[in-house]
């Protein structure tokens, strides 16, 4: 009795070993993504990971925290108070270029979906970006990637960023609000803000990078956009923690993808619909195309990212960077062999 007991006792162990060898195997469980403006479409992969469970699904114990812009989520993790990253790609080349090595793991956007528009009421007569000299722009926060799109545009126009007033506005209600009131002339924002504006007649569009062939065109090649990305050391001590971040990411980029409206809009916070639903489905079918399907970086998007930077930034024209360090493929490709329908 006593020996069947122990077989008994022994075969329970055996069954519960995979989940500890899996739980013990990562070796941060516990790890903090700073995000700016979750609710916006460009982090869809992020929340529908969340939301659906694919984090916790990989052993993952996950705090998300919350921030105005994608600079600030970026000072989360410079500063020791998060891990990781949910952010724009283009951070990694400028961080490098400052002396701090981040790498991005896995992409979430293929295209920046980011929208340049006048405001309607303060700008009726505006007919190029020249006419943008000497007006205020709201961003989402500056030094994001928002920002980075305004500077980009004024600079081919042959304006510095000098030239305008760049404000804060956020990624939500706020900015919706800044620009219907006159306080901004002209907003580069995303989805769902950008759709809001245009459906209530509040924003005339300049630049859609939510169209991949459009934002190829602006930026003159593959620019990645949304991706997580971390410091190099968080990835040299972390493999396994990296690793199912990456499968939660593209499990859930391959979702997206085989999603309904309707299906969509049951995975999401009911405060990310900005009070109506329309909205939010044709915002997400705007950038449905924008959003990568497997979580892989083309491997000429750090070029274009530096060439974006450089344009508006003489220090970084001049330096030599190593862009082959700003990203790797390596845990995408093990988490698409994970996952191959998501």
């Amino acid at each position: 009795m006593q020996r069947r007991s122990l077989i008994l006792h022994a075969a329970a162990a055996a069954l519960a070993l995979p989940a500890l060898v899996r739980a013990q195997a990562l070796e941060k469980p516990r790890t903090t993504i700073a995000v700016g403006g979750k609710n916006l479409l460009y982090y869809l992969p992020l929340t529908v990971a969340e939301q659906r469970g694919y984090f916790k699904a990989e052993g993952l114990d996950l705090t998300i925290v919350d921030f105005s812009g994608g600079a600030r989520a970026l000072q989360a993790v410079v500063g020791g108070s998060a891990d990781v990253v949910s952010g724009a790609f283009e951070h990694t080349v400028n961080m490098q270029h400052k002396g701090q090595r981040m790498r991005a793991f896995v992409l979430q956007g293929r295209a920046p979906q980011i929208v340049l528009g006048v405001n309607p009421k303060t700008m009726a007569g505006y007919q190029t970006v020249a006419d943008l000299k000497g007006k205020k722009i709201g961003v989402t926060a500056p030094g994001s990637s928002t920002n980075v799109m305004v500077n980009f545009i004024l600079a081919k126009a042959g304006l510095k960023p000098s030239d305008v007033s760049i404000i804060g506005v956020g990624a939500a209600q706020g900015a919706v609000a800044a620009m219907r009131a006159g306080q901004i002339d002209a907003i580069s924002n995303l989805d769902p803000v950008i759709t809001l504006l245009q459906r209530s007649g509040d924003l005339k569009i300049v630049s859609d990078t939510r169209i991949v062939a459009e934002a190829e065109k602006v930026f003159g090649g593959p620019m990645p956009a949304g991706c997580l990305y971390a410091p190099q050391s968080f990835i040299d001590k972390n493999p396994a923690t990296t690793q199912a971040l990456a499968n939660a990411m593209v499990r859930a980029n391959k979702w997206i993808q085989a999603a309904g409206p309707a299906e969509i809009i049951k995975s999401v916070p009911e405060s990310y619909l900005l009070g109506d639903r329309a909205v939010y489905i044709d915002a997400f079918l705007a950038a449905k195309g924008a959003l990568s399907a497997d979580g892989m970086f083309p491997d000429k998007g750090p070029d274009t990212a530096f060439r974006a930077l450089a344009s508006i930034d003489a220090e970084i024209a001049k330096a030599r960077l190593d862009l082959g360090a700003v990203f790797t493929n390596d845990f995408v490709k093990k988490a698409n062999v994970k996952y191959p329908k998501g």
